[in-house]
């Protein structure tokens, strides 16, 4: 049954048009404040694509969001001073970006529990403002994998520290993303692949969709569960 989720994730990820959101969205950047905790968008995320395991386009989300949070987003809007327009176009774009950097962090979820297997992984709100994107308690074993992402110039992606640590193992999960132009033009003009290319190659923790999407593999987290089993012997 785990496997069932992860394809349909993986099938659901490769029919997103990440080239067409970005051209349509990277140059909106309005609404870039805070955003009361009422109407930022991760709880909903985790509801319907972990929870509910309703894996539906963007635009659906987008849809669902201001209906159940209709009320509270005109209230902030108003607090905000900006023209319903500006500010409309703006939290598009915003609630665009968290939609996409979450759903490949709860891709890894699927990722982890194709490994660990199901009912042993969690992910929610609450254990990611704990430092534990994703939380594997398997025979006896409490793991907290935290993703951090990292570019080639080597900035990370930092949320703020946990008011309260989980038990457990902290694991911290760095990969890198190369520029997409690494991937449209691989070789340098003396034939040889650019060494970002390389290394994402050799890195087999990571795989990237033919959109784009750069994902957690299998390899991410089964050395530790074959850690776990040996000493479980």
């Amino acid at each position: 049954m785990q496997y069932m989720y992860l394809e349909k994730f993986n099938k659901f990820l490769k029919t997103v048009d990440l080239q067409g959101y970005r051209k349509k969205y990277s140059h909106i950047r309005f609404v870039e404040m805070d955003l009361d905790k009422e109407i930022q968008a991760i709880v909903l995320l985790y509801k319907i694509y972990w929870d509910e395991k309703r894996f539906i386009p963007f635009d659906d989300f987008y849809k669902i969001y201001l209906e159940e949070n209709k009320e509270a987003i005109e209230e902030f809007r108003i607090k905000t001073t900006m023209c319903k327009n500006c500010f409309y176009r703006g939290l598009e774009a915003r609630i665009y970006r968290t939609w996409a950097g979450l759903i490949t962090q709860i891709h890894a979820g699927y990722v982890a529990e194709s490994v660990f297997g199901k009912g042993n992984v969690f992910m929610s709100e609450d254990l990611d403002h704990k430092d534990a994107d994703i939380r594997v308690e398997y025979k006896e074993h409490k793991l907290n994998y935290q993703i951090k992402k990292m570019s080639y110039k080597g900035v990370r992606s930092a949320k703020a520290k946990p008011t309260k640590k989980l038990d457990g193992e902290p694991i911290a999960l760095f990969y890198e993303i190369p520029e997409s132009k690494v991937f449209e033009n691989p070789k340098k003009r003396d034939g040889n692949f650019r060494i970002p290319y390389i290394r994402f190659m050799e890195d087999k923790r990571t795989e990237r969709f033919g959109n784009g999407f750069i994902v957690f593999a299998k390899e991410t987290f089964l050395p530790k569960k074959k850690e776990i089993d040996a000493k479980s012997k």
